[in-house]
């Protein structure tokens, strides 16, 4: 995907849009991804993640050479439906295994799978660079990135959980040291509160995914204007565009990497509300800078305030009911994804009206709002067991 992101300028251009079209068109890979995620979700619950990660893998890595072989709007529009339909079912069943995992360990490791995303965000953006001065085509470079997931989808489909390892596999480690405190433990879960999810899970898990909402809109204004933004409004060199989501994505590998250990010493709320607040300031000085190198310095700090939003988000939506983690988490990650539609959909349209960088405060208020509202993490129910 980031692969995708850096190469957007160049596709842009080949396809022959504008930005306003650009922004619609992106609707349809979030679209995309939007029903991908909610086909893999129950499928997830059901047949378990060695099952739908490899099959999503490979559904992403095929659709992702489509978009550089695309050269009108339709096409694009088109390449972009098929891509965003193997990323959702991809992201799902994988932010599902980690919930699995993340319940065999009995501590946050949510954001430490989200840092290795980042991670191929921040090799995108240094080989994207590279093959972009070296003038590679967009088509040469998505179809190597596609063979090398096609790979990797092979290799790692054998190393993964089965469906049953959620309900065995941490029935011991919560036996023998969670004894002071059954509530939080999957037996007591799965006896003790079945009413209680039925009626109070739609209400908190849409509330959780409206703040998903809120912040993967923010993030995804970084993937999808972050490069234009310094192209187009700072006048740099194609290469020197591309680095700003390479800030972006580096200091959120850094700041994923960190967030569990700060998670588990001040809690998810603190996570949430903080980090909102500091990717607003970040994105206020990438918006209003004049100058490359603070404008950088502005999305590295956007990067490193959201780097541990959503994890606690999905974390909280996959551990709130255990025996539905796949739909759980598919709501949360659905509905964030309408916030990868809404931001090119209202940002497009916005650079009619106001220059791209003032466009850019809207993300800055949502994360405001993003922060305001973090006290809702603290019912979940790791938080109070914690």
């Amino acid at each position: 995907m980031g692969m995708w992101i850096v190469h957007i300028p160049s596709v842009e251009q080949r396809a022959g849009i504008n930005h306003t079209a650009l922004g619609w068109l992106l609707l349809l890979l979030g679209a995309g991804a939007f029903v991908g995620m909610q086909l893999v979700g129950p499928l997830a619950d059901r047949f378990g993640a060695r099952t739908v990660v490899p099959l999503g893998a490979a559904l992403c890595s095929i659709t992702l050479t489509l978009p550089g072989l695309a050269t009108h709007a339709w096409t694009l529009g088109a390449a972009l439906l098929l891509l965003g339909l193997g990323n959702g079912c991809l992201d799902v069943g994988m932010n599902a295994h980690a919930v699995q995992v993340e319940r065999g360990y009995q501590r946050p490791v949510m954001s430490a799978f989200h840092a290795t995303y980042s991670i191929g965000g921040v090799l995108a953006s240094l080989v994207g660079a590279r093959t972009l001065a070296l003038d590679w085509s967009p088509a040469v470079t998505l179809a190597a990135v596609a063979a090398l997931g096609l790979l990797v989808a092979a290799l790692a489909a054998p190393a993964l959980l089965p469906a049953t390892a959620p309900v065995t596999s941490p029935q011991p480690t919560s036996s023998l040291n969670s004894r002071s405190r059954p509530p939080s433990s999957p037996p007591s879960d799965a006896t003790t509160t079945t009413p209680h999810p039925r009626r109070t899970t739609p209400r908190h898990i849409w509330i959780l995914a409206t703040l998903a909402l809120l912040i993967m809109l923010c993030e995804g204004v970084a993937n999808d204007w972050s490069v234009l933004h310094l192209r187009t409004v700072l006048d740099a060199s194609p290469a020197t565009a591309a680095l700003a989501y390479g800030a972006f994505a580096t200091a959120m590998t850094v700041g994923r990497l960190l967030a569990d250990r700060v998670a588990a010493r001040v809690g998810p709320v603190a996570v949430l509300r903080y980090g909102a607040g500091a990717a607003a300031a970040g994105l206020t000085v990438a918006a209003l800078s004049p100058w490359i190198p603070s404008a950088l310095t502005g999305w590295a700090v956007f990067g490193a305030g959201l780097s541990g939003c959503v994890p606690q988000l999905f974390s909280a939506a996959g551990h709130f009911d255990p025996d539905n983690a796949g739909a759980n988490v598919s709501r949360v990650a659905g509905l964030g994804y309408l916030g990868m539609l809404a931001g090119p959909a209202v940002i497009g349209p916005l650079t009619h009206a106001v220059p791209l960088n003032l466009a850019l405060l809207l993300p800055v208020a949502l994360c405001l709002i993003a922060a305001t509202a973090s006290g809702i993490l603290r019912r979940h129910p790791r938080s109070r067991s914690r």
